[in-house]
């Protein structure tokens, strides 16, 4: 499915992914850790082609995603559906234009230009909204929404490009911890439902343990750990965030700290 190959990325004399080798064969929901500046959210653009790769290659089904350009670069931005933490919607639209923004890649240049959509379009946008339980808002604009139903919205426009991948830049960073619950509950159900799979940066161990198969953690650019919610300790949390770290204080702020593992 997806196959990152000694994956690089350097700004300057800094390099932001250190050769990171990864594979995914399998629908999965895949969390991945780290401190900041760890090089979770150059990972993710990456593999959505918003940053380009420096050494290496990223694939996907056998077709090698990291060298395409153009129209082609387009179709895969549509089977790679990015969310981003701070949302990215359009404020004073209403919510299911938003959501038909998911088309874009897929709409000619007029209709684009006169926002014109297919009824059947307005139709399956309503339809996700519902399934995200805030078709109530549908008319709204996006600014009247909380945070939590700004992100469902932002995770409908990303359904609406019915994608085979879908990457979530923190995207509970800046919601409450009720909302957060909500959105990570929406992205576990979509993969589980839909087939899909979810690779999402998360800060929270808890949070990684909780909703994710498969946990990756990242240190100074480079993959530390890859394994099961179950094997991720507190030992393998200080190799990932740095031995330093004194957890009953972090989990005030980060929440950094040992769970018993959620049964399977």
């Amino acid at each position: 499915m997806l196959a990152l190959n000694n994956v690089t990325k350097i700004f300057g004399n800094s390099k932001a992914v250190d050769n990171v080798s990864l594979s995914v064969d399998r629908p999965m929901m895949i969390g991945i850790i780290g401190a900041s500046g760890a090089g979770k959210s150059t990972l993710l653009r990456m593999v959505n082609l918003l940053e380009t790769v420096t050494e290496g290659q990223i694939s996907f089904e056998g077709t090698v995603v990291s060298d395409l350009s153009g129209n082609a670069k387009r179709r895969w931005q549509s089977d790679c559906a990015m969310i981003f933490q701070q949302f990215n919607l359009v404020p004073r639209l209403d919510v299911v234009s938003n959501v038909l923004h998911g088309t874009l890649n897929r709409r000619s240049t007029l209709s684009t230009f006169f926002n014109l959509y297919p009824q059947e379009d307005i139709h399956q946008a309503i339809d996700i909204l519902n399934r995200l339980g805030v078709a109530e808002h549908a008319s709204k604009r996006a600014e009247a929404l909380s945070g939590g139903q700004q992100q469902r919205v932002a995770i409908a426009r990303a359904l609406m490009q019915d994608p085979k991948l879908i990457l979530a830049d923190e995207p509970i960073a800046s919601l409450d911890p009720m909302n957060a619950q909500i959105v990570m509950d929406t992205l576990r159900r979509i993969h589980e439902e839909d087939g899909r799979t979810v690779i999402a940066n998360l800060h929270t161990l808890d949070t990684a343990r909780r909703y994710c198969d498969r946990v990756i953690g990242m240190r100074k650019g480079r993959v530390v750990f890859d394994g099961t919610p179950a094997q991720l300790t507190t030992g393998v949390a200080r190799d990932i965030y740095g031995a330093g770290i004194d957890f009953s204080e972090a989990a005030t702020s980060t929440e950094i700290r040992e769970y018993e593992p959620i049964p399977a």
